[in-house]
């Protein structure tokens, strides 16, 4: 099967690799129906996580079922399925309390870029549809399984509420996707800080009532300035720079909260500013299987439609293309097609 595998910053390729095979009962192989490139398989690309040896890439994911293992019933060949970028049993402690992308048996999929993928816990990870969607919903389906639950996840930790202030950090799809998100969870007022016009267009057609440009002491003074000085409700940090969790934290208010879903970089919170702020912080990888059922039905409804942030589709054997554009910011997002 044809595979990415990333040789060295900015040397993607797509190669000749083995087929995978079942190798644990709990184990599935899919046919992907499209996949993509994730702002996070930039960190790798752009060298700022090392690249030691070559890799395969890749975590999100839809596509057909070909074979399961012989514990795996919740799914069989032939039906569509969704997944999450952390597989997870669906049964342990973490798990029954909602946090998925903790299971005690997790795998952090990196091969998904490709043909076939194994799908390891498929029993606790695939979630599967009904019938075969129509084509037009696949791309809303994809972002699902990663930065559609990861901007939930950022609008859940932030405790974005009926009637609140949002703002959210970052104009990637995370980001984009955590304002649709911010927008289902009933924010009267969404503020999306970004300075690119396409960006901001598809913002606002997500739901955005605001546009800030400005960054760093500026745009925390803009924020202000547009809450009456008080600092927003909620902010949704979407990228993972020192410079966004700064200006996250320091636009809300006092008893506000920071949701924070960008892979940290360089990131160092000072705790005792943090104390005496007021604000709450919470973070990290998104059960997005937690929230597949939801989201898939309001894919599958048109409620929302995060297939936009999909402005770039190229064949698989182009990948390097689609490394390119989105490192350029040419692309917000990159689908990838057999």
């Amino acid at each position: 099967m044809r595979g990415a595998v990333l040789h060295a910053p900015g040397d993607v390729r797509i190669e000749t690799l083995d087929d995978p095979e079942i190798l644990h009962p709990t184990d599935a192989i899919i046919r992907t129906a499209v996949t993509c490139v994730c702002g996070s398989d930039l960190w790798s690309y752009r060298g700022l996580d090392p690249v030691r040896e070559p890799r395969t890439m890749g975590h999100e994911y839809v596509g057909f079922v070909e074979e399961v293992g012989a514990g795996v019933t919740a799914v069989r060949p032939g039906q569509f399925v969704v997944g999450s970028f952390a597989t997870s049993d669906n049964t342990c402690a973490h798990c029954r309390n909602g946090y998925q992308s903790h299971c005690v048996q997790r795998h952090v999929m990196g091969t998904c870029q490709a043909d076939h993928v194994r799908i390891p816990n498929a029993q606790g990870t695939l979630v599967a549809l009904d019938d075969v969607p129509g084509e037009e919903f696949w791309p809303g389906l994809l972002a699902v399984s990663d930065v559609m639950g990861t901007g939930w996840y950022a609008a859940e930790a932030a405790e974005v509420r009926p009637g609140s202030t949002a703002v959210v950090v970052g104009d990637g799809a995370v980001g984009l996707c955590a304002v649709i998100a911010a927008k289902e969870s009933g924010a009267e007022r969404i503020i999306a800080m970004s300075r690119h016009e396409p960006r901001q267009k598809l913002a606002r057609e997500f739901g955005a009532t605001d546009i800030v440009t400005e960054r760093g002491d500026d745009g925390v003074a803009r924020i202000l300035d547009l809450t009456d000085g008080v600092g927003a409700d909620s902010v949704l940090e979407c990228v993972g720079t020192p410079e966004a969790m700064s200006q996250a934290l320091r636009s809300a208010r006092p008893g506000g909260n920071v949701g924070f879903v960008g892979v940290p970089h360089g990131v160092a919170v000072d705790g005792r500013e943090l104390f005496y702020s007021h604000v709450g912080l919470r973070g990290g990888p998104a059960p997005v299987r937690r929230y597949l059922p939801d989201l898939i039905d309001r894919v599958m409804t048109s409620r929302i439609d995060p297939g936009k942030v999909f402005d770039l589709t190229v064949p698989l054997d182009r990948i390097n293309e689609a490394y390119a554009a989105m490192d350029e910011r040419r692309a917000v997002k990159a689908l990838l097609t057999p």
